[in-house]
């Protein structure tokens, strides 16, 4: 069994494709034969050291947490899922390890791939879809009917927030860079306005603001708060210290981090199998060459609005 791994904290040059062990299963645990896995920001990230406190300094580490497979074997308590059902799942962030031949996760952390998803837009899905449905429904209170601006409205988790709310009902706004307005327009977005806009021109339309660009583009919550109608919510998605803070004091402000939860991955995936929930695929990289291909996209930010796919072999 092979797997990319790291013995330190570091750059891309840290990242080894190894021979390795999977763990034991646990009692909730299940072993998947990964058929795709799907990179995001995190990955790097976490590679670098960022959440060290979280993720300790026991070595190797693997790479990776989006995956979609097929199970090969189950823990003993084990009862969701059966040897040779199709899921889709995350490895929980200690764990980590989804860039393998063959992957260790939680039960919890999977559900079944319905036939209609292909396992690799299967893989795309846990930690962005997640985040955004958290970030409209449980931290947004986002209802059918209501009106919700994006900022970032492109990018994986903005993308994914904008189908699942026009999904939902809602009225979709949007920013993205002014090259990219007719995609978002594609997309159901209106109106679709540049990164850099005035927001006073939007002033009072909005009953949520979600914030999904990356940092540094984040939208002053200040400036968001200009476009919300009474009562309105501005919901960020990075959980850095300062936005802490914002959070906790009175206003219409909310930062979260994404909490695993099989039953709004389960949601996800629904409404991914349903054909209102799909994100474009940049490219796809065996994973005897995927190395190579997560350095060019953690370099050069390759493909920033399509997936990198990593496939057995």
């Amino acid at each position: 069994m092979k797997r990319i791994q790291y013995h330190e904290y570091g750059g891309p040059e840290v990242m080894r494709l190894e021979e390795f062990e999977p763990a034991p299963l646990g009692a909730n645990q299940v072993l998947v034969r990964m058929r795709a896995a799907s990179a995001n920001p995190m990955d790097w990230g976490i590679r670098a050291g960022r959440l060290k406190l979280v993720t300790g300094r026991k070595f190797p580490r693997g790479l990776g947490y989006d995956f979609a497979g097929v199970v090969e074997a189950v823990g003993e308590r084990v009862t969701r899922v059966r040897v040779g059902d199709p899921v889709v799942g995350g490895t929980r962030i200690k764990a980590s390890g989804a860039f393998a031949d063959v992957i260790v996760a939680h039960e919890d952390d999977v559900v079944r791939k319905p036939e209609d998803l292909s396992f690799e837009q299967g893989a795309t899905l846990p930690i962005v879809g997640v985040t955004a449905l958290q970030a409209l429904v449980t931290r947004g209170k986002l209802q059918r009917g209501q009106a919700v601006f994006i900022h970032g409205c492109l990018g994986a988790v903005g993308r994914c927030a904008a189908q699942i709310a026009l999904a939902r009902g809602a009225r979709v706004g949007g920013s993205c860079r002014d090259t990219a307005a007719t995609e978002a327009q594609e997309l159901g977005v209106d109106p679709v306005v540049a990164f850099g806009f005035a927001p006073k021109a939007l002033t009072g339309r909005f009953d949520l603001v979600l914030d999904a660009a990356g940092v540094p583009g984040t939208l002053p919550p200040g400036e968001a708060r200009k476009m919300l109608r009474p009562g309105g919510r501005i919901v960020g998605v990075h959980p850095s210290p300062g936005n802490y803070l914002r959070s906790a004091l009175p206003g219409p402000f909310h930062v979260f981090a994404t909490q695993p939860n099989v039953a709004d991955l389960e949601t996800v995936v629904e409404t991914a199998a349903a054909g209102t929930l799909r994100l474009p695929i940049a490219r796809t990289v065996p994973l005897s060459e995927a190395i190579p291909a997560l350095t060019e996209l953690e370099q050069n930010r390759l493909g920033k609005r399509g997936k990198l796919i990593i496939t057995a072999g």
